[in-house]
């Protein structure tokens, strides 16, 4: 396999319209010591890439966020070979600049999961660098590959993660804005932050599909067809979403990049001192520190 392979985690949707663009496919069914990722892994070529695709939600859609297995996920595609980790994930909006269907390349997170397993190591202390959670080199390849197409993409956004499966009340949803929230989702985190326990360069594109509910409905419009309204944003951001990863993957732009401090984050990290329990999870844990 391999070393350098761009990894794309995202939703259905985006799997059935991506895997049509790799040639020499094979899926990769891997085992973690963190148990199984969401479902297999389609590793194939993109034109001069070597790309890695796992849907998030698994085959059929049918992970909750919260059962969603962050760890074993990330794990795997490192254990593939993936040092640049491109994300995609549905969101609603908290701003009304961020309308439907538009892309956000997200730069922060204010993250309020709490049933979910946020490190790989259990057995010592290691507190990596999270100011700055994407992927700077990254975000700035996304934006400036955007800016070429006329896809309406943010260059930047704030998502807050929540565990749902619930939506927020209105008043979560107001407290949110307050906060300086510009996006609400439930899959980023604890993603990104084991993807930088993975000293791996990750970067998310957020894909707006309605606005949260701290913005009032239109009152003639009923149930079914405001669910149709999200359906249909949610699919032509999906659609957009698409054509900014097709224009990032064909373009000539350095998407791996072994010098970013993303790939050293491990360093300086690990506070624990050397020990028999220590070495034997490092050794476990080897990909992590590749």
């Amino acid at each position: 396999m391999p070393q350098h392979i761009v990894g794309i985690m995202g939703g259905s949707g985006l799997g059935d319209s991506l895997v049509e663009h790799l040639t020499d496919c094979q899926e990769v069914v891997s085992k973690t010591p963190f148990g199984n990722p969401s479902g297999p892994i389609v590793v194939g070529q993109w034109g001069d890439r070597r790309v890695a695709f796992l849907n998030r939600h698994g085959p059929g859609h049918c992970l909750s966020p919260s059962a969603v297995p962050y760890a074993a996920n990330i794990f795997a595609m490192k254990q593939l070979g993936v040092h640049t980790l491109l994300a995609t994930g549905a969101v609603g909006s908290l701003q009304e600049a961020i309308a439907p269907g538009d892309l956000v390349v997200v730069d922060q997170f204010i993250d309020k999961t709490f049933k979910r397993r946020t490190s790989f190591f259990d057995h010592a202390a290691v507190h990596c660098e999270l100011a700055d959670p994407v992927c700077d080199s990254l975000a700035k390849t996304l934006n400036k590959v955007a800016q070429s197409t006329e896809i309406k993409t943010h260059r930047q956004g704030t998502y807050v993660c929540m565990e749902g499966p619930q939506f927020s009340t209105r008043a979560e949803s107001r407290m949110h804005r307050l906060w300086g929230g510009d996006l609400i989702g439930m899959t980023a985190m604890p993603e990104a932050k084991l993807a930088r326990e993975a000293q791996m360069c990750y970067g998310l594109i957020a894909l707006a599909s309605d606005y949260d509910c701290w913005r009032p409905h239109d009152v003639t419009k009923g149930k079914h067809a405001l669910l149709q309204e999200i359906l249909g944003n949610l699919q032509a951001a999906t659609r957009h979403c698409m054509g900014l990863i097709e224009a990032v993957i064909e373009s000539q732009e350095a998407l791996v990049c072994d010098d970013c401090a993303c790939r050293k984050s491990l360093e300086l990290a690990v506070w624990t001192q050397d020990s028999d329990q220590t070495m034997a999870q490092k050794k476990l844990l080897t990909p992590l520190f590749e």
